[in-house]
C-alpha cells in the first residue's frame, strides 16, 4: 500500500532538509534521464527556483516526446451538491446554508445536450459527497443517460468500493478523479472534522481500487495551499509513480488545483502557492513523471493557463461551471463549489 511510502518519506521532508539542497543537487537531478524520489525532492526545493528555465526546456521536450502538441479538453458537470462532510475549505460543507439541489435524469440529459452542442466530447461528472442523495445507483443512471452523447465520461465523486467502481466502469465510466486534498494525516484530520471523508486511509486507497476495478485512467492530486505544498506535491507525484508501477495499463494523471475563494471563512495557515511555485510544481511533476498526464482547471486565470500550457499540461477543463444545473439554465441552479478564474466559454 502507498501509505507505507508516506511513512517512510515524511520524516525525511523537514524544512531543514528542503533547505539543505543546493545548486549541485539541482544540476545533478536535471542531468539524470530517469529521476529518483530524491531528485523530485530536489526539484521541489528552494534551490530549484533559480533553475526554472532549464527545467522548463526539459519539461517541454519531454511533453512533446510523449504527448505531442495535443491538449485534451473536458468540461465538468455537477449532478448534485448535497454533502455529508464538514470540510472547512469547501462551499459544499454540510453546515453551509447554500442552495442545494440534485438533477433529475431528465435534467441530466438536458445539461448533457447543452454541453455536447458546444462540441466538447469529454465530460467529468461530479457530486457532493452524499451517498443518500447521490449514491452509486443514481450515478449509474446518469452515466447510462449521458454515454451516447460523449466520447468519454469521467467521475469525480466520493471514494467508492472496488465493486462500485466496477459497476460504474461497466456502465460507461472511463476515468476517475480523486484528490487526497492533503497527504499530511494530521492536517487532514483538522480540515475534515466530521463526515465520511474523515477516513484518510479509505480515500488514500481509492485510486488503487479504481485501477483494480478496470478503470482505464485515474487522476489524483492534492489541494495545493491546504497544507505544506512541498510535501503534498512530493507525495502526489510519488503516489502517481506508485500507481504507474502497480498498474502499468492504467493512464495516470496529476492535477494541480490551488485553493480558491468559496462560501466559508476558513483561512489556511500554510503558505500560499504563488504562480512561480505552481510553475515549479508542474515542472517537477513532468521531469519526474514523463508519461503522466497533467491536468489544469479553470481555477487558474486565462493568462495563467495559457502560460502554463507549454510547460507540460496535457489536459484542461473548458467552458466550466461549478454549480448544479448551470449549462442549460434549469430552474434549480445550486450554489457553486468554488469560484472559477477562467470564465471563458467554448466558441
Amino acid at each position: 500500500m502507498f501509505y507505507e511510502q508516506i511513512r517512510e518519506w515524511q520524516p525525511r521532508l523537514s524544512d531543514s532538509v528542503w533547505a539543505s539542497f543546493g545548486e549541485v543537487d539541482v544540476e545533478r537531478a536535471l542531468a539524470r534521464e530517469t529521476l529518483r524520489p530524491q531528485d523530485l525532492a530536489v526539484l521541489l526545493s528552494p534551490a530549484a527556483q533559480s533553475y526554472l528555465e532549464p527545467m522548463a526546456q526539459k519539461a517541454q521536450a519531454l511533453t512533446i516526446r510523449n504527448f505531442g502538441r495535443t491538449i485534451g479538453l473536458f468540461t465538468p458537470l455537477y449532478l448534485a451538491n448535497y454533502c455529508s462532510n464538514q470540510c472547512v475549505y469547501c462551499s459544499f460543507h454540510a453546515g453551509n446554508e447554500i442552495v442545494r439541489c440534485k438533477l433529475t435524469i431528465e435534467q441530466v440529459i438536458k445539461e448533457g445536450k447543452a454541453i455536447s452542442s458546444t462540441g466538447l466530447q469529454h465530460l467529468l461528472l461530479l457530486t457532493g459527497e452524499s451517498r443518500t442523495q447521490s449514491g452509486p445507483a443514481y450515478m449509474e443512471e446518469c452515466v447510462h443517460a449521458l454515454r451516447p452523447m460523449f466520447a468519454s465520461l469521467g467521475l469525480e465523486v466520493y471514494p467508492l468500493s472496488t465493486e462500485e467502481y466496477r459497476r460504474l466502469y461497466e456502465a460507461g465510466i472511463d476515468s476517475v478523479t480523486l484528490f487526497q486534498e492533503t497527504y499530511d494525516e494530521i492536517i487532514y484530520a483538522e480540515v475534515h472534522p466530521a463526515g465520511p471523508k474523515r477516513n484518510y486511509h479509505y480515500r488514500l486507497e481509492a485510486p488503487e481500487r479504481a485501477c483494480a476495478a478496470g478503470i482505464s485512467a485515474v487522476n489524483i492530486g492534492a489541494l495545493l495551499g491546504l497544507s505544506d505544498w512541498r510535501q503534498d506535491a512530493f507525495f502526489s507525484a510519488l503516489h502517481a509513480d506508485y500507481l504507474q508501477r502497480a498498474y502499468p495499463g492504467v493512464e495516470v494523471a496529476l492535477s494541480v488545483p490551488r485553493l480558491r475563494p468559496y462560501s466559508g471563512s476558513f483561512n489556511p495557515t500554510a503558505a500560499p502557492v504563488t504562480d512561480a511555485l505552481l510553475v515549479q510544481i508542474i515542472l517537477a511533476y513532468r521531469l519526474f513523471l514523463p508519461r503522466a498526464g497533467l491536468t489544469l482547471s479553470t481555477r487558474e486565470s486565462p493568462q495563467m493557463r495559457e502560460n502554463l500550457l507549454p510547460l507540460g499540461i496535457t489536459r484542461m477543463s473548458a467552458g466550466a461551471l461549478t454549480s448544479v444545473g448551470g449549462y442549460s439554465e434549469t430552474d434549480n441552479v445550486g450554489s457553486a463549489q468554488f469560484e472559477i478564474a477562467d470564465e471563458r466559454s467554448v466558441p
